[in-house]
């Protein structure tokens, strides 16, 4: 990849940098007055190892609206504070991490604007590996952020803000003003002196697919972009504004939907290749929760952003009560549904989505512990899936579209079903894998999605890093400690493959590229997380008053 490498600072690939103030939230925005943000309050779980170290000092600042300070702003010397830096011993990985980071970076102009899917040399086919994806960068971007390097996520919020602005076509066929592209690509011209930018919106994809989480991760990047530095003026500026309200605008816009959630086509996410996620996948209905709510922090209430205001404060309300009532499931819930009747009609209906008993897999019901629960797949029109999503389930405790109970309940189905879903090597992208038969028909026979490969049921290291904020944000840090002794045992030493194959993931990826940058990323920002939990506060919303589900006292309830 043209373009030189930065150096690390120090043999760990981290920066020394100044104390920031934290950054306020505007309480204008709140959901009740339009968001009512109550104090953390974090629980010792049974998976709480009773460490002091886990969660008081080290760099926790909470502010008074309940939040988080931003990443690294606890008012010790940060990234690192001295006393975490002396705490932990830096794992050797760390320092081939930073190093192998820096050789993924992409300049423009001289300007470092992103990081490359992989870098893998030994390939000999690049396919778009070599290209900057939206939602690959997340992960960097994060990773640059706790470490005090701003100036390449800032250059790529910019960047893809510019390419948004390109019209765009699919044969014949134009894009939504505010669609996001999927993946760019900087093209170096050596003899002109010329850089030459070209994006993909989804018309050079495999299965021709736009990609609809690009426009929430990057809403999300620039609230993390927010917190971590102090500075409001990038979020609050015309560009951005304008950004933020055109993604809005497609995902806001009224049509013939009876449901808050959005409606999507198969590999529209981070699951790009036909799965049979279509419909109302868990993902981007998480990420799309997510992005509303940040929204909010960073729109300004002036005429134009006012108008989107109330209509966000509205979904939300739908959306929250929506998933919260027929995605989740638990014990009870599944016993339930297995007792429905069909057929019903009328407001009263019990089974309001006609969904028959008998289409319930076998294997939920081994699965469902008697403690524990999770948001499902997808819920439509007489179809339930009841495959679990890891990126939509940890996104729905990061954002709090998860109860502090569901999200307790989710930690616990992990624990309980430790072998299904991290095994031996974190963290099954979903469960369980298709087969037979009905992998024929659901993948259309994709001979990279055969079962408990790439995305049907295979290992991704990159979502340790989702993994890990929500562990700590629910106060379970030690089910991300023990998934990281998992990943230090064997990702260095396997090359930073992009996903694993196998039941419990024990083989590297059949198709899965070397040194693939989120794997790499992802392991940092983890890693980083773990060690000063303070970071949290860049990829974390915490529960909205307004949004919980009113609790009514019994009229024979008396003093």
């Amino acid at each position: 990849m043209e373009g030189s490498v930065a150096t690390a600072p120090q043999s760990s690939g981290m920066r020394k940098i100044p104390s920031y103030q934290s950054v306020t939230e505007p309480d204008d925005f709140d959901l009740s007055k339009l968001l009512d943000k109550p104090k953390l309050n974090i629980e010792r779980q049974r998976s709480f190892d009773g460490s002091v170290s886990d969660f008081s000092t080290i760099g926790m600042n909470f502010k008074a609206d309940g939040g988080y300070s931003p990443a690294m702003r606890s008012g010790f010397d940060t990234p690192l504070s001295s006393a975490t830096r002396n705490s932990f011993d830096p794992h050797p990985m760390i320092g081939e991490a930073w190093e192998a980071l820096r050789k993924t970076m992409v300049y423009y102009k001289g300007q470092p604007v992103g990081t490359i899917a992989a870098y893998d040399h030994a390939s000999e086919e690049v396919l778009n590996y070599d290209q900057v994806f939206v939602r690959d960068f997340v992960p960097s971007a994060l990773a640059f952020l706790m470490n005090g390097e701003y100036e390449i996520v800032k250059n790529f919020l910019l960047k893809t803000l510019l390419l948004q602005g390109w019209e765009k076509k699919v044969d014949r066929f134009k894009l939504g003003e505010g669609a996001m592209p999927a993946s760019f690509k900087i093209l170096h011209d050596s003899t002109r002196g010329v850089d030459t930018i070209v994006a993909d919106f989804g018309e050079s994809a495999i299965g021709r697919v736009a990609p609809v989480d690009s426009g929430f991760w990057w809403i999300i990047l620039l609230r993390a972009y927010t917190k971590s530095t102090g500075d409001q003026s990038l979020a609050e500026s015309s560009e951005c504004q304008k950004g933020m309200r055109l993604i809005l605008a497609l995902c806001l816009s009224e049509g013939f939907d009876t449901f808050p959630t959005l409606l999507c086509a198969d590999g529209c996410s981070m699951i790009d290749r036909r799965m049979g996620v279509y419909g109302y996948p868990i993902e981007i209905q998480a990420l799309f929760f997510m992005a509303l709510r940040c929204s909010l922090y960073m729109l300004r209430p002036d005429t134009e952003g006012k108008e989107f205001i109330e209509r966000i404060v509205t979904r939300l309300h739908a959306l929250s009560f929506h998933m919260r009532s027929y995605f989740w499931l638990d014990f009870q819930n599944l016993n339930d549904i297995y007792r429905y009747k069909t057929e019903e009609y009328s407001h009263t209906a019990v089974n309001k989505f006609n969904v028959i008993p008998d289409s319930i897999p076998d294997w939920v019901f081994d699965f469902m512990p008697t403690k524990g629960g999770y948001f499902i797949g997808n819920v439509s029109p007489a179809r339930m899936d009841f495959r679990w999503f890891a990126l939509g389930n940890c996104i729905a405790i990061l954002s709090s579209l998860a109860t502090p109970e569901q999200a307790t309940a989710i930690m616990d189905l992990i624990e309980e079903r430790w072998e299904e879903l991290i095994g031996d090597m974190p963290l099954k992208i979903c469960y369980p894998a298709i087969e037979n038969h009905e992998w024929r028909i659901v993948t259309g026979c994709d001979p990279k999605n055969t079962r408990w490969s790439y995305h049907n049921g295979g290992s991704w290291p990159v979502l340790l890093w989702m993994l890990t904020a929500a562990c700590i944000k629910v106060g379970r840090p030690q089910i991300a400690r023990r998934a990281m002794d998992l990943i230090e045992s064997r990702l260095q030493k396997d090359g930073w493959p992009e996903y694993y194959d196998g039941k419990l993931g024990r083989y590297v990826g059949k198709q899965a590229r070397k040194f693939q940058t989120w794997s790499i990323a992802g392991y940092l920002v983890a890693k980083m997380m773990l060690e000063d939990p303070s970071h949290l506060g860049m990829i974390s919303l915490e529960e909205d008053r307004a949004m919980k589900p009113l609790i009514k006292r019994s009229s024979s309830w008396t003093c």
